[in-house]
């Protein structure tokens, strides 16, 4: 495939798919967050960390891809303020959940970033099963079939630690 190839495909889009990038790169980033802050904790069982990390490791690309594709398009890469913390937003916690994350230690720690984390999954499965349905472009329809892939897996590995703790 030669280098030309890869604008003429992502020139082509639909508001669903700006829509999808715009939403989901705040919520990756929450979620780059969240594995942030239990990584930075003493005491978290080696497998949550494992995850965390890997959570980390596979949705901070994901944010540049989608910052890229934005714009390439032409569209902004962040959301009206009005619109992250409401439309489209499913999964994301609040300044009050955080908090309550970043005070946590030890086990009860683990349990709360993973039970958080379950809930903020299954949110960016509800936004990336709309592009599927919805969006024009194929990079971006791609992604979020994977994100479903990815994290219905891990939302059942997560409900598996949680189990253990």
């Amino acid at each position: 495939m030669s280098a030309n190839s890869a604008p003429a495909s992502s020139a082509e889009y639909n508001s669903a798919d700006a829509q999808f990038a715009q939403l989901m790169i705040p919520h990756h980033a929450q979620a780059v967050q969240m594995s942030e802050t239990i990584l930075k904790k003493d005491r978290i069982p080696a497998s949550v960390t494992d995850l965390a990390t890997k959570i980390k490791a596979e949705q901070g690309p994901e944010i540049n891809l989608m910052t890229g594709w934005l714009q390439s398009w032409g569209q902004p890469t962040d959301m009206a303020t009005g619109m992250a913390s409401g439309m489209g937003m499913s999964g994301m916690m609040s300044d009050e959940e955080m908090g309550s994350l970043d005070a946590a230690t030890g086990t009860e720690a683990a349990k709360l970033y993973l039970s958080q984390m379950v809930g903020h999954h299954e949110g960016a499965i509800e936004m990336a099963k709309k592009e599927t349905t919805d969006g024009k472009n194929a990079e971006a329809v791609q992604l979020s079939k994977d994100i479903v892939s990815s994290q219905e897996k891990e939302i059942q590995e997560m409900k598996d630690l949680i189990a253990t703790l």
